[in-house]
Formats: structure tokens, sequence, C-alpha cells
């Protein structure tokens, strides 16, 4: 479509933020008349609608900017966070308004002489790290590759580039793939799936229960996979998912674990991570792919983000030497398993980007004796099967931000010998000094303290970022007073 005649093509951006802005100029560039909406703005939006206004688009910022669909409109692009039933978007479906996401857009505005492939990646958690690690080895063997989507560059962005893109790493939420329909992916994984966003999914009565909604959306990516379908083969859901979809014919259905793979998958044997899958020798034999060393950490999440990326490479034709470069090249982002301090026999780790459950309980997995710091926006997310899981390792868990009675409640379940101790949300002076206090009292030499919240932050900072800063400088603090 992107030769297509956008002109006098009337569409309507939904959400003017970082996809909003990149769908709405790439528009413009491809001749359609463009509206952008948006209930808020901020000095980086108006700076940006100045720019659009200029090249001929009408910007509305402002409270009640979204609550009409013009009457003209041809194409509606909705940014990822809105819900189906915001009346903007319900209008376009009542009207026959087609309704995309900006990753439907770019998937339709790919180069038809040359469509970079895309090696796409969901799941509950662990998208942004496998999709880095992806864009790590497809760079190091010597591919011009780059991580779009939910992370890095927009999606539209990288499929215009006037200099095409051999290969694309492409991170896909579910708010993405709920509003994405002809997608045909290379190859796809969803590492997990887990409860996660549950206040955006709702049950619907007779219907589907809303973590059956959210399960659904994660399972598109498979529809219409070229080569292969990657699964983790320790949730069996993603496995379900492989065998519904509806696949090119000739794509395979690949797994990965953290033990000895089966021929067709990717696991682990001693300390090699190896692959079982995209050699010709499988039936008998394994190539190897790198050691535990090589990568940045040794949790056990970490390595099955680093299968899943490998398996997606390989699947590309990438080399073993390449997956090993790019993986032992690769550090995670801040805030994702971080060490922060080692004081008296403690370790500090900041793993703030854990905001839900799941993301937690890999979290907690990956040490032996925790003094667990949780609590925030708990999403409609539940704690029990976290708890039980994570009981024998608690050395005491110290609790804030508004749903920490969620917490506190599958703990009094589950854990009930497990010292507690709640600082709060509302409290004046710094809560992270609060915490860190607390924690330090709970920790014995040989533990770690473990910020893995499970909850988003937005109750209490403005960002998962800026509450692990909080935490790693109270930490500093605290070992600074006490030398």
């Amino acid at each position: 479509m992107r030769t297509s005649d956008w002109s006098g093509v009337r569409v309507v951006v939904a959400g003017f933020g970082v996809s909003g802005f990149a769908a709405a100029d790439n528009l413009l560039f491809l001749g359609a008349q463009v509206t952008a909406l948006d209930e808020s703005t901020s000095e980086e939006k108006a700076e940006k609608a100045g720019l659009l206004e200029t090249l001929g688009a009408t910007i509305r910022l402002e409270p009640g900017a979204t609550a009409v669909l013009p009457d003209d409109t041809d194409l509606v692009i909705t940014s990822p966070g809105w819900r189906p039933d915001a009346p903007l978007l319900a209008q376009a479906v009542e009207r026959g308004v087609p309704v995309w996401g900006e990753v439907e857009l770019a998937w339709r505005l790919r180069d038809p002489e040359r469509p970079a492939p895309w090696l796409a990646v969901t799941g509950t958690n662990g998208k942004t790290t496998t999709v880095q690690m992806l864009q790590s080895i497809l760079t190091a063997a010597g591919l011009r590759a780059a991580a779009v989507g939910n992370v890095g560059l927009p999606i539209v962005e990288a499929v215009m580039d006037p200099e095409p893109y051999d290969v694309l790493a492409v991170e896909l939420s579910s708010f993405q793939l709920h509003y994405t329909h002809s997608m045909s992916a290379e190859s796809a994984v969803v590492l997990n799936v887990a409860e996660d966003h549950l206040d955006w999914y709702d049950d619907e009565p007779g219907g589907p229960t809303g973590m059956q909604a959210y399960a659904a959306d994660k399972a598109r990516i498979y529809e219409r996979v070229q080569r292969a379908c990657v699964h983790n083969l320790a949730d069996p859901a993603t496995e379900a998912m492989v065998r519904e979809a509806d696949v090119v014919e000739g794509a395979r259905a690949v797994g990965f674990t953290l033990g000895m793979p089966a021929p067709g998958d990717l696991g682990v044997v001693e300390d090699l991570l190896v692959d079982r899958a995209f050699i010709e020798e499988r039936a008998t034999s394994a190539a190897e792919l790198c050691t535990l060393a090589d990568l940045a950490s040794p949790a056990p999440h970490f390595v099955a983000n680093a299968l899943a990326a490998a398996a997606l490479a390989r699947a590309h034709g990438v080399s073993q030497q390449a997956v090993r470069d790019g993986l032992r090249a690769f550090r995670p982002d801040g805030h994702r398993i971080a060490h922060v301090a080692e004081a008296d026999g403690v370790t500090w780790i900041d793993d703030s980007k854990a905001t839900n459950p799941h993301a937690a309980q890999s979290s907690l997995s990956a040490f032996e004796h925790v003094v667990w710091v949780a609590g925030g926006l708990a999403k409609g997310a539940r704690f029990d099967d976290l708890v039980v899981a994570a009981r024998e390792r608690l050395r005491g868990v110290v609790l804030l931000g508004r749903d920490r009675h969620v917490v506190a409640d599958a703990l009094s379940r589950h854990a009930p010998d497990v010292p507690v101790i709640d600082v709060g949300a509302d409290e004046t002076g710094d809560p992270m000094e609060r915490v860190v206090d607390a924690a330090a009292g709970l920790a014995r030499s040989g533990d770690t303290v473990l910020l893995a919240p499970g909850c988003a932050s937005m109750d209490m900072f403005t960002s998962y970022g800026a509450r692990g800063d909080a935490f790693a400088a109270a930490v500093h603090r605290r070992i600074a007073r006490t030398d």
C-alpha cells in the first residue's frame, strides 16, 4: 500500500504519543489528509504538533478532543493503549471505518521491493530484553537490523527509512496485536503468558474472561508465520497457541527449554546453550551456541530470553558464532536485575522493571534467600501463585504503594510466618528511605534485597525507572551512613 494513492484519504490518528506522531508524520509524507487527536498536551507534543501543522495536518490536543470522530473519516490509526470501547474507536466501528494500529499501518507500508522480514516477539515478560538480544545477534551477523515496535524505533519509521533494513526485531504488546490484522512475521515467539493488564481486558458476560482475551491477543502473533513459531516448553499455553495458529505451509514449531532439548528444540546442556532445531544432525547431536558465562546474567528468565532470541535468529539463518558474539556483547537496560551494591554480606538488586507478578516470580527464582520489596499498582493481578512458589526463599517482605494490601493478603494466606513490614504510600518523607531501612533490618549476611515490585509504579513514581533510581540512591545513602 506504500505505492497507493493516499491523496484525499482522510485519516484520524487517535493519540499523539511516539507512535501517533510517527504515523501522522509518515501519512502526511504519503499525501494523506491527517487529523491527530489527543486529550492531553505537553511541551514536546505541542512542538511536534506545530511541525506537522506546517505540513498541513490538523492537530487537536485538549480535553474532549477525542470525544467525536470527524464525519468524513476514512481510516483511524489508534495508539496501542486505547481500549476498543473508547468513544472514538467505538464510533469508527459503528460507522464501518477501519481501525488499525501503528503496527498494522507499518506492515502495509513496507517497501514492496525490499520488505525486510519481521522477527516478532511478545509475552507477558521479557519482550524488550529478548528483542534487544535479537538485535545484538543480528548485528553481529553483519545485518542492518533494528529493535522496533514497543521498544526503540517506531515501526512505521523503520519501514519508511530510505535505506532499507535487512531484518527487523519487532516487540509487540497485546495492545498492539489487538489492532493488527494482516501481519505475517517470518518467525515469532510468545515468551510466556501470565496475568497482566487485566484492567484493560474486562470479563465479558457469557464470553471470554479478561485473561482469555489477553492471551488471545498474544496468540495473534503466530498467525500467518512463515518459518518458525517459537514457544516456551515451560509454558504450555504458548504451545497451545502454536497448535491453533493458522500459519504458512511449512512453518515449524520450535520449543525452548532450560533443560535438555529434544530434537527440534533449543535448550541447556550443563553450562551450554545448544540448538537441536536448526542443524541437519539434530536427531543425534546439538550445536553449541554459547556458554552461560557468555550471558550478562545466569538468572533463569534471562537464559530463557537468550534461547528465544537465538531461536528466532537461527530461523533467519544466522550462524552459531553470530549468536554467541551477539549474546556475549549484550547488556540489559537498567532496572532489570541490576546490581546496586553489596555491603555487610547483603546484595542489593534493582529489578524495578518487574511490574507484574510473573516477572517478580521470575526474578525471585534467581536468588536463594530474599528480602522482597513489593507493591504499587497491581493492575488487577493476583499474587497467590507467586507467594506459593517463592515463600521458601523469603527472609522477609517490605511493602509500599497503593495496592500493597493485595500482596499482603496473599502473604497472609500462603506465607503467614514470613515477616512483613508495611511502609505505606502516603506518609511524609522519602518512601525509599523507609523501604531500604526496613529491608536492611530484615536481611542477614548472604541475603539479597530485591526490588521486584510485581506492580506498576505510577502511584508513587513517574516510571519504573524513577522507582529503581530512588531505590538505588537510598541504598547508597544508607551504605554511606553506616560505613
